[in-house]
């Protein structure tokens, strides 16, 4: 094989789910910076038929035989969230580099095994936060940063969908379903991406199905240095919807699609100075069609390639651990809990 450094990058999938093969992986075949090579099952059929269905060379009926597969340098790992640690070390003693789907593991100490695992393999492993890759949550980091907010100090994060699936693995309380796993933990990595801080305290009001146990509502406060802090809701039964305000002393901006923006429609992003609500009109700035689940493959293809560090690597999965750790202590406790550090 080619040096990392010069080859284009082969990635290959395990498993068959629905966010690899309805998102992740049509969005990898657009790119011309790396490509596809293989996709694999428990179930031989189901790995064949994607693999014809998405132009797939390769489909193994395992996924040990995936990892097995010389000609893959990268996995993507979209399993259920009970198996996010225990494959992504698999692949990582195979050689791999991996990017993991959220939440990369059930709790922090879960996720820490891949630290080591990552260091002692030279491969790379990332949390599969694909926002952070797409131009409108990178230029509100860079409004928050210049100041053209003023201090910012509060963020409001909604994220919803309604799926009372009992069998769907977001149901399942014993392989790490509920909301708070499924889509809480984006709110927790958008106010660490916004604040470029770690918070220090959490607190948690949650609502569990009767029949489920898991969180269908869950609302929580992280609470940053210096007075900043996340207020965020995020549920399983409730009518499909998202939202995202950064607010500062000066200005805020909404993201008006902040999590599942369509990859074939412009972003808005919107700004407002605090005139609005005296009638005046708002400032909209709009971003290209972009598919964020190409550019976050791409973005990790190229550290891996060349090398270079990756400022979202395992620590910084860890640390994202840590803060829905406090959450759910929290849930137990009825009171704040703190944010452990590394």
């Amino acid at each position: 094989m080619t040096s990392e450094t010069t080859k284009r990058p082969v990635w290959g999938v395990l498993g068959t789910g629905n966010i690899a093969v309805k998102q992740v992986i049509p969005a990898l075949m657009k790119s011309d910076r790396l490509s596809v090579g293989a996709i694999s099952s428990r179930d031989g059929q189901k790995a064949r038929a994607a693999a014809a269905a998405l132009g797939i060379p390769r489909a193994h009926d395992s996924y040990e035989a995936l990892l097995a597969d010389p000609e893959i340098d990268i996995v993507y790992n979209p399993l259920p969230n009970h198996l996010h640690v225990p494959w992504t070390l698999k692949a990582l003693e195979a050689g791999k580099h991996v990017l993991c789907e959220k939440p990369i593991a059930l709790s922090a100490s879960e996720a820490e095994k891949l630290i080591e695992a990552s260091r002692r393999a030279g491969k790379k492993v990332r949390e599969a936060f694909m926002i952070r890759d797409h131009p409108q949550w990178q230029r509100a980091r860079d409004l928050a940063r210049t100041g053209a907010l003023g201090s910012v100090r509060a963020i409001h994060a909604s994220f919803c969908y309604d799926n009372r699936d009992p069998a769907n693995v977001r149901n399942q309380a014993n392989i790490g379903g509920g909301a708070l796993n499924d889509v809480g933990c984006y709110a927790v990595a958008l106010a660490r991406f916004i604040f470029e801080g770690e918070p220090e305290k959490a607190v948690v009001l949650v609502d569990r199905d009767p029949a489920f146990g898991t969180d269908r509502v869950t609302s929580g406060i992280l609470a940053f240095p210096e007075g900043r802090r996340l207020v965020f809701t995020c549920a399983t039964q409730l009518v499909r919807s998202q939202d995202v305000q950064i607010i500062g002393t000066e200005g805020r901006v909404s993201l008006a699609i902040p999590f599942n923006q369509p990859s074939d429609h412009a972003a808005r992003l919107i700004f407002d100075d605090g005139t609005v609500v005296k009638g005046q009109p708002h400032r909209i700035e709009e971003f290209a069609p972009v598919d964020q689940y190409r550019l976050q493959a791409e973005a990790f293809s190229d550290l891996c390639m060349n090398g270079d560090r990756d400022l979202f690597d395992a620590e910084d999965a860890v640390q994202n651990m840590r803060g829905l750790d406090a959450l759910r202590a929290s849930e137990q406790t009825g009171r704040w809990a703190t944010v452990l550090r590394g």
